[in-house]
């Protein structure tokens, strides 16, 4: 007796390869589509972005994110501390509040709930573009007015998130090539500043062992990387960091003095500034900042989403803007300030190839527990900026090196693709390149020439506007218009 065969389902039918991030996505629901019908006890593959890595692992590569973000996430209360004369107890009560704020920032970016987050590996930290308009406010209406406009400001970025997603349609591969160049490119002083030992004024500044110090760190990441695959070598900046701090402590380059000093437990209540003021100007102020922050959210969104290859739609970018939103008004009330993803944690992911947004939001746990327990937060911020600056150097270049290969896939032959990136890339670095350019420029335009991704960004834009009109290179092809077409 022969046994029938049962006739199993239609072979796949083939889709014609991917060329783009757009395409790549395009193919992804196709046939998680054409699973679920024909396989039903088949489970989607978990895209990388969604993958829950097991807790020691999230705890390491979440720790490689906040030592990298770290420095420049207490640069803002610092600054605008000492602007406003502020004592040394009220810097270290903005200094708190920022960091439990920025995890709590992180977590609603990554996480999300309901229209809330990107639910992208973005971590978060409050802006440098808010620092000239909040010490603008402070030193003419008082410390009150600053957190009352940054509560405002947060609220208004909420209302206007649906708006201001639309904006999508007019970013191309190559408005988003350009763009992720700008970053990587601009970020690269920071890295220098780390490099010297972080003060340019200090009479150290650029000295030998400074620059050994960083070399070292170079040559340890770089190995690490190269010589080992998987766990191991996406750890190689969290390794680097670890052995060029042990290399400046036998040299005596650091100390760890500051943990001793600091308290163990320690929790900024809301408002301790006393209740926030809220005036018209002020608020119009700080919500010109909030959306020069959302054109840079913008870029660093449609960055992330490139490089983890799960590309941004009109939805995410509301969403991602009203979780900023949010955020900025948490830090009105916790003593804290507008906040945006931080564009150097992008050439982390790009260099570790870690996507997953838990890690990130493991980082943002971090994050809270050292506004929490400040002595965590004396240690993460005893390693040398020598050290961080030769990570940040490899970090960098790898988000250069994104945006390049989003630009290998726009056409430039036939068309006029190669004077738009030329054009946006040189006005994006002019504040970066001499940052005196527009030191005679004041007011509101002032905060928009001092941005370099904003300055690239509107120009990348307005060029692909004039020049592409009428070609197919002037708005998204079919594939990436039917992944970007979410409402918000």
């Amino acid at each position: 007796m022969h046994s029938q065969q049962q006739a199993g389902p239609e072979p796949m039918p083939q889709e014609p390869a991917a060329h783009s991030a757009g395409d790549s996505a395009y193919q992804s629901a196709y046939q998680s589509a054409y699973q679920s019908a024909n396989h039903p006890d088949v489970r989607p593959a978990v895209h990388p972005v969604d993958q829950r890595l097991p807790v020691r692992q999230l705890a390491s590569f979440g720790l490689q994110h906040v030592l990298v973000m770290y420095a420049g996430a207490v640069a803002v209360p610092l600054i605008l501390g000492s602007a406003l004369g502020l004592t040394q107890q009220q810097m270290v009560t903005l200094i708190n509040a920022n960091l439990l704020t920025s995890g709590i920032a992180t977590l609603i970016q990554t996480l999300g709930f309901w229209r809330f987050g990107a639910r992208l590996p973005l971590i978060q930290g409050c802006s440098f573009i808010a620092i000239a308009p909040m010490i603008l406010i402070g030193q003419q209406y008082g410390l009150s007015h600053v957190f009352g406009a940054v509560i405002a400001a947060g609220a208004l970025t909420i209302a206007i998130a649906p708006l201001f997603s639309r904006l999508l349609r007019w970013f191309p591969p190559v408005v988003i090539g350009s763009l992720i160049v700008i970053i990587g490119v601009t970020l690269m002083p920071a890295a220098a500043i780390w490099l010297g030992g972080g003060n340019p004024a200090a009479p150290d500044f650029g000295a030998t062992p400074n620059l050994l110090l960083g070399l070292a760190t170079i040559a340890i990441t770089l190995f690490v990387y190269a010589r080992f695959s998987g766990f191991i070598g996406n750890l190689s900046v969290l390794i680097g960091l670890l052995a060029g701090t042990a290399i400046a402590m036998a040299c005596g380059m650091t100390s760890f003095d500051a943990v001793g000093r600091a308290a163990w437990f320690e929790i900024s209540p809301p408002f301790a500034f006393g209740a926030p003021s809220f005036a018209p100007m002020p608020t119009l102020v700080m919500l010109l900042a909030m959306l020069v922050i959302m054109a840079e959210t913008t870029g660093n969104v449609l960055a992330i989403g490139t490089i983890v290859g799960r590309p941004s739609t009109q939805r995410t970018l509301g969403d991602a803007f009203r979780a900023d939103g949010l955020s900025t008004m948490l830090g009105g009330v916790f003593n804290s300030f507008p906040y945006n993803a931080f564009t150097q944690n992008t050439g982390l992911i790009a260099l570790s190839n870690v996507k997953s947004r838990y890690v990130v939001a493991s980082a943002g746990a971090i994050m809270v527990l050292m506004g929490l327990f400040p002595k965590l937060g004396a240690l993460i911020a005893s390693v040398p900026r020598p050290v961080l600056g030769g990570c940040a150097i490899v970090m960098f270049g790898m988000t250069t090196v994104a945006g390049i290969q989003e630009l290998s896939r726009v056409k430039f032959d036939g068309t006029r693709n190669a004077i738009i990136v030329a054009v946006s890339v040189s006005v994006g670095v002019l504040p970066m390149s001499l940052p005196a350019l527009f030191e005679r420029v004041e007011g509101p335009l002032k905060l928009v020439l001092d941005s370099g991704i904003f300055l690239g960004a509107i120009t990348a834009v307005l060029l692909n506007l004039l020049l592409n009109r009428g070609t197919s290179q002037a708005a998204v092809t079919d594939s990436e218009h039917a992944v970007a077409s979410g409402q918000s």
